[in-house]
């Protein structure tokens, strides 16, 4: 899909020098996506909100190559530092890009990108990287070639694109919600890529926040690719695969009405359902963190104690997704400061919310 040989430069009329800059988020999948085949396509469907303040910046400077070789020529500093491991891991990324990219070694490349959260801790920092990457690659195709005119083919693409580097980032491109997985459930739903799914959100959910509680900055002692791959054999696998279908489908009509119980009970539900894959995968493994525990607790008291709509996720990782209607944002900010930030790293929790997706800056 999308190779297109044609997209080669004119080397006696090249482009000027130019850099192109996009701002993309992360996204928290409330059926969660895990298990894959192929290259990054999903076991299961999955359906995310977008978020707001969690974001990777990245800027893509190019320059047409004096000296024509037959490979990408890639400069890369992460955080304004050089960093070989990302590097090569962007750099093969890109090269496996040729079919769909022909013309990126025509040119010298460089890539200056970073986080406002931690990587590799349970914020899924991959989909919004490799969304913004995706957006800028698109982006300098549509300025050099013209060929991404109509805003739903762009975000096709860049959708597609973001799959290739990582599956959840293809979420990261809408505004809001989106959905990747073919199901019954959607129309127009794909494997490939992604599909917008503001449409099914009552306005409830679009004043949701996501206050994300850091209980741990460090590496992930299990990589979400290493993950994914453990499902390969793991004794629950297919039961999971036919639950999220199920569960998925209770989510949209709950997203439709505002019911903000059912969304709570599946987001909950998946969150430990996740882990509790984690936990029965061959060799097994643990992410949750004491901290993590002792605030689902709390959490689950609170939300007993007061009735407030309060609901945890977890992403592949330690760290809690406090998930609320703006409606109670003084209460749970309060409480958050009084009672939960104690569980956190040097007291730290992002300030997070639904939002409206990626921008060009």
């Amino acid at each position: 899909m999308y190779e297109n040989p044609r997209l080669i430069l004119d080397s006696s009329n090249p482009p000027e020098p130019g850099q192109i800059v996009w701002r993309s988020p992360s996204n928290l999948a409330i059926v969660k996506y895990w298990g894959k085949h192929g290259r990054q396509l999903p076991r299961n469907p999955s359906l995310s909100l977008t978020l707001t303040a969690s974001c990777t910046d990245t800027a893509l400077g190019y320059a047409f190559k004096e000296t024509v070789n037959n490979q990408i020529d890639l400069e890369f500093k992460f955080h304004g530092e050089e960093n070989e491991a990302f590097r090569a891991k962007v750099l093969a990324f890109l090269e496996s890009l040729e079919p769909q990219f022909p013309f990126l070694r025509q040119l010298e490349l460089s890539i200056q990108t970073g986080n406002s959260f931690p990587h590799s801790a349970g914020i899924a920092s991959s989909a919004s990287a490799m969304s913004a990457l995706a957006l800028c690659l698109c982006t300098l195709e549509d300025a050099l070639f013209g060929t991404l005119q109509e805003e739903d083919a762009f975000d096709v693409k860049a959708s597609y694109i973001a799959r290739l580097g990582s599956g959840s980032a293809c979420r990261s491109i809408y505004p809001y919600a989106a959905l990747w997985g073919k199901t019954p459930a959607m129309a127009g739903s794909s494997d490939e890529f992604a599909v917008p799914a503001e449409d099914l959100l009552h306005p409830t959910f679009k004043d949701f926040h996501d206050d994300i509680l850091i209980v741990s900055t460090s590496e992930k002692s299990v990589s979400s690719r290493a993950g994914h791959a453990l499902m390969e054999g793991n004794p629950y696998a297919d039961a999971r695969y036919k639950q999220a279908q199920s569960r998925l489908s209770t989510l949209i009509e709950a997203l439709r009405t505002g019911d903000l119980e059912a969304f709570g009970k599946i987001a909950e539900d998946e969150a430990l359902t996740l882990h509790a894959l984690m936990m029965a995968s061959n060799p097994s493994y643990m992410l949750l963190h004491p901290n993590t525990v002792a605030l689902i607790e709390k959490i689950r008291a609170y939300r007993a104690e007061t009735k407030h709509p309060v609901y945890f996720s977890l992403d592949a990782g330690p760290n809690i997704h406090l998930l609320y209607p703006g409606s109670i944002i003084s209460d749970v900010r309060g409480w958050i400061e009084e009672d939960l930030k104690e569980h956190c790293v040097d007291n730290w929790y992002i300030q997070d919310w639904v939002g409206e997706g990626p921008e060009e800056i």
